[in-house]
């Protein structure tokens, strides 16, 4: 990608906002479990960092998916996965549907105060029984006269305690599983709706998850995002978006435990040398930055041909399937120069392994991703290139 004055300006303005707004706070933030995240969300609306790619007459900035990746590159900068998850959530997961299907009326109640950071959304597909299988979910949406009545239950729904709305994919008619699903947004104040106690997990610890309950909720008709039916097509569009975030927000965290290993390793001394001047160990730091050097050559290929309209679906999720893996690699080798003090729980190293062990995970794990690339390469069984 050719990056423009305008791209430079958004990098700096996010690593300034990170550098700030995060990172001196990020400590107090995981061990109380949560950060506050209207106050944070509100600075980033007032600076046009929640609607980068959406409309302009609803707040956004109307500039290309390309200026989005850059922003999500750098708010890989914090010293945490769960503020910029948060924010991913609310920019690239629970919101693009929204802006491109949704009614005008529909943008003007959820979509404008999203990207200003007066309303908190979450996307609501995972269930205790249907994560990746997104196709099996069992939620139902029941017409009755003008409404919809909602019943069922979604799992690992992140900002979900603090949200306002949930753009929730749910079953809205018998047909077809790939056909008979539809998106909804529904108000997270609606009568019926339960969200359960905060979820402990392994990292993402200052990100809010929990499962959320529905219980004869009511939404109008209108709420739905698009055509009835059309969700599953429409949220397998907005996985293109989480991925490409996912994968281009791990980039600078990655980057940040090679960097941080690598000073390590030249303090540390043992043997009478510091531990840098071991071939092997410095060797392995430029094969490691030679792979997050790949993956982001991946993300700006998928995010080019994205802005020129192409399908990105097998890009989008090899990046994916190679964010995971690298995250794992490069967290798990850095862990290793540290010694017993990257076995620590408050160490950078040991922080970004636990957080970044979910991009194989959220949005489709691993094995999806091969699943989706080898159907679009042509190689599963019955199946010719």
């Amino acid at each position: 990608m050719i990056f423009t004055q305008e791209h430079n300006e958004i990098r700096r303005t996010v690593k300034n906002f990170v550098e700030n707004e995060i990172n001196p706070f990020v400590n107090e933030w995981e061990a109380a479990g949560t950060f506050p995240m209207r106050e944070l969300f509100k600075k980033l609306g007032d600076l046009g960092l929640l609607g980068i790619s959406k409309p302009v007459e609803f707040g956004g900035m109307g500039l290309d998916y390309s200026y989005s990746i850059v922003a999500a590159e750098e708010f890989g900068l914090s010293k945490c996965g769960g503020v910029p998850l948060a924010i991913g959530v609310q920019t690239d997961m629970c919101t693009p549907a929204l802006a491109r299907f949704g009614s005008d009326e529909l943008r003007e109640q959820f979509l404008k105060p999203a990207i200003s950071g007066d309303m908190i959304g979450c996307i609501g597909v995972s269930e205790p029984g249907a994560g990746s299988d997104v196709a099996g979910l069992k939620t139902t949406a029941k017409k009755d006269g003008d409404d919809y009545i909602i019943n069922g239950t979604k799992m690992w729904i992140t900002n979900s305690p603090s949200a306002d709305f949930i753009c929730l994919l749910a079953n809205t008619s018998d047909d077809k599983v790939h056909v008979n699903k539809s998106l909804i947004v529904v108000p997270m104040n609606t009568p019926g709706i339960t969200v359960a106690p905060k979820l402990e997990k392994l990292g993402m610890r200052s990100s809010e998850t929990a499962q959320v309950f529905f219980d004869n909720v009511r939404v109008p008709q209108r709420f739905r995002i698009g055509h009835e039916g059309s969700g599953f097509m429409m949220q397998m569009m907005q996985f293109q978006e989480e991925r490409m975030f996912g994968a281009a927000n791990i980039l600078k965290g990655l980057e940040n435990c090679v960097n941080s290993t690598i000073e390590y390793c030249r303090d540390r001394e043992t043997f009478g040398q510091p531990l840098i001047n071991n071939q092997v160990i410095h060797f392995r730091f430029a094969e490691l930055q030679t792979e997050i050097e790949a993956l982001r050559c991946m993300v700006y290929q998928g995010v080019e041909q994205y802005i020129n309209k192409k399908d990105v679906t097998k890009l989008a999720s090899m990046a994916k399937l190679k964010a995971g893996r690298l995250g794992r690699e490069v967290t798990d080798s850095c862990l290793q120069y540290w010694g017993g003090m990257g076995y620590m729980w408050d160490n950078e190293v040991s922080r970004a392994q636990r957080d970044i062990r979910l991009v194989s995970i959220g949005g489709g794990a691993d094995e999806i991703m091969l699943g989706i690339i080898c159907k679009l390469m042509g190689i599963l069984p019955g199946k010719r290139k």
